[in-house]
């Protein structure tokens, strides 16, 4: 990678096989780009099976974004953080590095604005590390969701899932319904996520063990060790669609079985920042909860609307599960 002119602001694109949907987000960035001085996307494809180069490299020909959209593609899928990374490694090389780095995601739309917004937010607050915007719906609703660190609360409420339970968790459920006010949050949705060029100075690159979630928490969570702080800046809009890589957080649909790589994404994010004594009392009360919980829906004939196989795939990949094993 190789900037004909200084960069300010760099836009990261991981694609998957969602060659259409990142053309679409380049098409919603378009005008932003060229009001902005100083400002490139660099779309990473993480080695589509599919017809995503040819497509993508047609798209920027035919449209003329050569100027302004650059194509890597990486060595291999090693998951969001990787492609993240290989764009991320590329830019901080470069004699002038971008002061921030703008990750979203490849089935997002950015609304007029939004750039500008998350860029003039980090510039009047200098202590703000990483930042993040709204997020609507396709058919245009609210989703204004910001985030809490999970915790061995958080894993309580989300495996037992009783209304005066959470509403007494509050303050630790991970799901953070906001309002239109900026405020300090825990962590941001990778989806959009804007990142000071400093804050890779202090904590170095996204975490590449994890293959796919939890790697914007820790991130977070090792930038808030470091003292920076996270905003939501809801004027900055983005319009997500959601899971269209993975096909696990397509909102409003049943979702499909949950694949390893995700409990193993959790139980590296409590081992990490935790410790496995931690982990270990997480799992169990999440099982105990959602045991709990399992019953209580039987007893009121409640349908079940999780993925196939949760409370199996759970206890096979938790780190209780693996301990057992040894004895």
């Amino acid at each position: 990678m190789h900037f004909e002119q200084p960069i300010t602001l760099l836009v990261v694109i991981v694609n998957y096989c969602t060659s259409q949907l990142t053309i679409n987000c380049l098409k919603s960035l378009q005008n932003q780009i060229m009001t902005f001085s100083g400002a490139h996307v660099v779309v990473v494809d993480n080695q589509s099976p599919d017809s995503s180069v040819s497509d993508l490299r047609t798209a920027i020909e035919e449209q003329q974004w050569n100027s302004w959209v650059s194509l890597m593609v990486s060595p291999q899928n090693g998951g969001y953080a990787y492609g993240n990374n290989h764009a991320i490694r590329a830019a901080l090389a470069e004699s002038f590095p971008p002061a921030y780095l703008w990750l979203l995601n490849p089935d997002t739309e950015v609304k007029p604005g939004a750039m500008q917004t998350l860029y003039e937010f980090m510039q009047s607050h200098p202590e703000c590390g990483i930042a993040g915007g709204s997020f609507e719906n396709q058919d245009g609703s609210d989703w204004p969701i910001a985030f809490r660190f999970p915790s061995l609360l958080s894993e309580l409420d989300n495996g037992l899932r009783l209304g005066i339970v959470t509403r007494l968790l509050a303050k630790w459920v991970v799901a953070r319904e906001m309002d239109k006010h900026n405020a300090q949050v825990d962590w941001m949705a990778g989806a959009s996520m804007i990142i000071r060029r400093e804050v890779f100075d202090s904590i170095g690159l996204m975490d590449e063990q994890y293959f796919l979630y939890y790697e914007e928490t820790d991130f977070c969570f090792q930038a808030k060790k470091a003292g920076w702080s996270i905003w939501y800046v809801p004027e900055s809009r983005v319009m997500h669609i959601a899971g269209q890589s993975t096909k696990l957080t397509i909102r409003n649909v049943k979702p499909k079985r949950i694949p390893k790589y995700w409990f193993e994404s959790r139980q590296r994010y409590f081992v990490k920042n935790h410790g496995k004594i931690y982990a270990l009392i997480a799992d169990l009360i999440w099982i105990l909860a959602y045991l709990l919980w399992t019953l209580r829906r039987l007893i009121q004939g409640k349908s079940n609307q999780d993925p196939p196989y949760l409370l199996r795939d759970f206890i096979a990949n938790s780190l209780l599960f693996s301990c057992l094993k040894v004895f």
